[in-house]
């Protein structure tokens, strides 16, 4: 089980100082020195007022934010959680991507996810109906252009002929590609277009909210996984080959003072039977220093005791 944390700004009413520079760089350093081996930046470049009001998060251009990371890490893999495909051409977020990857090293993850917030897709000139098919022509679109030169591709949204995109990113055939949702539909990608599937938990009222599947635990993960590696034994493919991400509630949040790490740890060994292979970790956004605290305690009490 590998773990990773995306930045606090994702908790909506965030402390200031998570934006200064020196401690952008300083909590990314941070999440390496406790053992994490990811991190993350959420996607929204043009949400409603309405929605941040109603508790919503503000975010930074994942692509920049992670580019600027790279620079502060040497281990972590970079990933955003999630990339909204349909808000960009194809081209632009395989450049994006591929850019991130070359001045990491090789660590980037691109994750992606068909999105929900209408207001979002309306501000941004895309067509919300056509969201998913938007995202199935750009998986094959970032696929081909990383890995293909003088590239031509006809479909119902994206045309183009004899591109070549340089460079091409460090991972080779190229990097890791998690597909977001929790129906069918996204492990359906996985099978054709992904290494990683990354549902998220979403009892009935916030799947209803972000337009997913309901999935209100480990029980549903386990249906939907079943459902996952029959899918990949169909398509000739491992499951040793994919990625599954997740959360893991038990114990309480590793930010509360009765925080049990043992319960924790027992839940998270049940992710790791059913095939988890990565674990998402929430630090408070109120406080930069309590952030960092809770980072180092986590990786003292959870990951070291997991590696162990």
């Amino acid at each position: 089980m590998r773990f990773f944390v995306t930045h606090p700004l994702a908790a909506g009413d965030c402390d200031p100082a998570f934006l200064d520079p020196a401690n952008l760089a300083g909590f990314a350093r941070a999440v390496e020195q406790a053992g994490f081996s990811g991190l993350a930046f959420t996607d929204h470049p043009a949400p409603s007022h309405k929605w941040l009001e109603a508790g919503g998060h503000p975010a930074l251009d994942p692509f920049v934010a992670l580019g600027y990371m790279a620079a502060a890490t040497e281990r972590l893999r970079l990933l955003p959680n999630i990339v909204v495909l349909p808000y960009r051409n194809p081209f632009l977020t395989a450049k994006g991507g591929a850019t991130v990857d070359v001045l990491s090293g090789g660590r980037f993850t691109l994750a992606v996810g068909a999105g929900y917030l209408k207001s979002e897709f309306r501000a941004l000139g895309v067509d919300f109906d056509h969201r998913n098919d938007l995202v199935d022509e750009a998986l094959e679109v970032i696929r081909g252009i990383w890995t293909t030169d003088d590239y031509s591709f006809e479909g119902r949204h994206f045309s183009a002929r004899g591109v070549t995109s340089r460079p091409r990113p460090v991972q080779q055939p190229h990097p890791p590609i998690w597909i977001g949702g929790n129906g069918a539909r996204a492990r359906q990608r996985v099978c054709d277009h992904g290494t990683g599937w990354n549902p998220f938990p979403a009892p009935g009222w916030l799947a209803q909210t972000s337009r997913t599947i309901p999935m209100e635990g480990i029980d549903d993960l386990a249906r939907g996984l079943d459902d996952l590696w029959q899918r990949l034994e169909r398509a000739g493919r491992s499951q040793a080959d994919v990625d599954v991400s997740f959360t893991n509630p038990a114990g309480g949040a590793p930010a509360a003072d009765d925080f049990d790490a043992d319960a924790h740890i027992e839940s998270l060994n049940r992710l790791t039977a059913l095939g988890v292979t990565w674990c998402g970790v929430s630090v408070p956004g109120h406080d930069y220093g309590r952030a960092t605290e809770v980072l180092a305690g986590y990786g003292e009490r959870v990951i070291s005791a997991t590696a162990s």
